[in-house]
């Protein structure tokens, strides 16, 4: 080594190997700081490093591979280079150290996948962490304001109750509201409402209410209930004057109430089912080891993580997913990488208004997932670097380069495979996993 290595020195910013270009010498750094840094949509920050003591550079038997960035000194840097032509003759006469720089390169090639397959969990991470934010707030703000509104409608409900109380109603006249809170009790929703439709039986009501001396407010609680001027009109028959206006107001103040209460539910449900969905998606409650899968409900799950970058594009998903599809034998939460991953891409590939198919069916001892997309394609010319590690045709900061590398090393652990059709208009993305026979749950 001494005899055919060269000493050499790296100033501070000098870039060892450029992005792109294969090294082609070994190095033995004695002291400094080589790195490799990448900007992955969060600043730019250190994916690799090398320090006295480490062996940088090309190997012997290594594949040549280029970095995905440049190769910066971060310190004044002294290394022992050693010519890409010797390792010949190193690895004749030198078998020790050549075991050594395989061993090293080995260490080397696992601390890239782990350290890769961290920062796309990251990634992957923080876009559920966005889209989880921006589904849970439209429901929580529901709540907040329901009830916040709740409080005064109860106010008003109990008002009402007591002025009713007061009234002292005969029998025919409490059948007769009895009739009316039971068209009131349930909503007309055979057809939404439009804007203007809503807007024209609200002031129908209200002209009515005003006609008896009644709060005009109190039609807009009864606007989608089944109450007609029919239905007022037989009221108005039996119950007159300030009982006629006690009997409408706690009428309309109970449904109020019930609005909102139902308005609560409702969005707490959507908040339930979204922690339900995060907690399938990422196995939070289950350890990172192989088990039966539902590769369905997975993708399910995914969706519903993806559900709010959907709607920002206005993207149809179609989603053709059997409910007796078998199960996998894998980690479910590297699955559900997986479907991120795919899904994702397809979002970013197609326009707003786009459309997606998502579909998976049983075939022979495995489940073929496809996610088709009818965005612009991928070019002929890069289909077969897609799969490489650090490649996308995404803009600096828009991704990794790291996703579909992942999804072909994830696939590679669960005996799996993907492939890609791409033309323009469609793509489609196919994943086959092996399935394996369990019982039933």
């Amino acid at each position: 080594m001494v005899a055919h290595g060269t000493p050499h020195t790296y100033p501070v910013g000098e870039v060892v190997t450029a992005k792109g270009e294969q090294a082609q010498k070994l190095l033995v750094v004695f002291e400094g700081h080589l790195v490799i840094r990448m900007d992955r949509g969060a600043g730019s920050h250190k994916i690799f490093e090398w320090r006295g003591g480490d062996v940088g550079g090309v190997m012997p038997y290594s594949r040549g591979a280029s970095p995905p960035n440049d190769v910066v000194a971060e310190e004044p840097t002294a290394v022992l280079m050693v010519e890409k032509e010797l390792f010949p003759e190193l690895i004749r006469d030198c078998p020790a150290v050549t075991a050594k720089l395989v061993h090293s390169m080995i260490d080397r090639a696992r601390q890239f996948t782990s350290s890769d397959l961290r920062d796309e969990k990251l990634v992957s991470l923080g876009k559920l962490a966005s889209g989880l934010a921006h589904e849970l707030n439209n429901p929580a703000a529901a709540v907040l304001r329901s009830a916040h509104l709740m409080v005064d409608s109860l106010a008003a409900a109990e008002e009402a109750a007591r002025r009713f109380a007061a009234a002292q109603l005969g029998p025919t006249q409490l059948a007769a509201i009895d009739t009316l809170r039971s068209v009131c009790a349930w909503k007309s929703t055979q057809e939404v409402l439009s804007a203007v439709a809503r807007a024209d039986r609200e002031d129908e009501l209200a002209q009515w209410l005003a006609k008896h001396g009644i709060d005009e407010s109190c039609a807009a609680p009864l606007v989608e209930t089944g109450v007609t001027i029919a239905a007022l009109e037989q009221l108005a028959e039996h119950v007159r004057g300030s009982a006629l206006d006690a009997t409408v107001r706690w009428i309309a103040a109970c449904r109020l109430v019930k609005d909102m209460s139902d308005e609560i539910e409702v969005a707490a449900r959507r908040i339930h089912d979204l922690v339900a969905a995060v907690k399938g998606f990422s196995y939070m409650d289950r350890a990172p080891t192989p088990g039966p899968v539902d590769i369905g409900q997975g993708i399910a799950d995914t969706l519903t993580m993806l559900s709010a970058k959907t709607r920002a594009k206005s993207v149809e998903i179609s989603v053709d997913l059997p409910e007796d599809l078998p199960r996998a034998h894998a980690v479910g939460a590297e699955l559900n990488q997986i479907w991120m991953n795919l899904i994702d891409n397809a979002l970013d590939a197609v326009g707003p208004g786009g459309h997606i198919v998502v579909s998976a069916a049983p075939e022979m001892s495995a489940v073929t997932v496809r996610v088709i997309d009818n965005g612009p394609g991928i070019p002929k010319e890069i289909q077969s670097r897609i799969f490489d590690p650090f490649f996308t045709t995404k803009a600096v900061g828009k991704g990794t380069g790291l996703g579909l590398d992942i999804v072909r090393r994830l696939l590679q652990r669960h005996e799996g495979e993907v492939s890609v059709d791409s033309a323009p208009g469609r793509t489609e993305f196919q994943v086959r996993i092996p399935v394996h026979a369990f019982p039933p749950h």
